[in-house]
C-alpha cells in the first residue's frame, strides 16, 4: 500500500499533493488496478488532516476514472499510467540514485537538484514541442 506524505513548504495544496502522490505511484507500477487506497481514516490520522482533504483528492481521482469508492469496502485502483517503458525502470532509478549522490557530492542541495530537474525537463519538453512542429 502506498504511505503518503506531505510537503507544507511546497505550495501545493494538501488534495492535489495526494492526488500527485497517488498518479505518480500508478505510473510507476507501485499501485495498479485492484490495489486499494489507505481509507480516509488511515490518511486523515498519518497525515493529521481534515477528512474532507482526502475526500477530495479520492473524488478527483474518481472523477479521472482512475479509482473507484466500494461502499464500505474502501477505494480501489481502475487503472494503471504506467507505460510500456516499465520495466527500464528500475535501471534507470539506480542511474539516477547515483547521479544524485554525485550532485549532492558537487555541493548541490535538494532545492537546487529539485530547481535543475525541473528546468531540464521543461527544456526537453519544449525542444521536444518544436522538433514535432518542424516534422509537421
Amino acid at each position: 500500500m502506498i504511505q503518503l506524505h506531505l510537503d507544507g513548504g511546497n505550495g501545493v495544496s494538501a488534495y492535489m499533493q495526494i492526488v500527485q502522490q497517488v498518479k505518480q505511484a500508478l505510473r510507476l507500477g507501485i499501485l495498479g488496478p485492484g490495489d486499494q487506497l489507505p481509507t480516509v481514516r488511515e490518511v486523515v490520522a498519518s497525515l493529521a488532516i481534515n477528512p474532507n482533504t482526502v475526500l477530495k483528492a479520492y473524488r478527483e481521482l474518481e472523477m479521472e476514472g482512475l479509482v473507484a469508492g466500494r461502499q464500505g469496502q474502501g477505494t480501489f485502483v481502475l487503472k494503471s499510467l504506467a507505460g510500456p517503458a516499465l520495466n527500464g525502470h528500475a535501471e534507470l532509478r539506480v542511474e539516477l540514485v547515483e547521479w544524485l549522490q554525485r550532485a549532492r557530492t558537487a555541493g548541490m542541495d535538494d532545492d537546487s537538484i529539485a530547481a535543475l530537474m525541473a528546468t531540464t525537463v521543461r527544456e526537453q519538453i519544449m525542444a521536444r514541442v518544436k522538433r514535432e512542429e518542424g516534422a509537421a
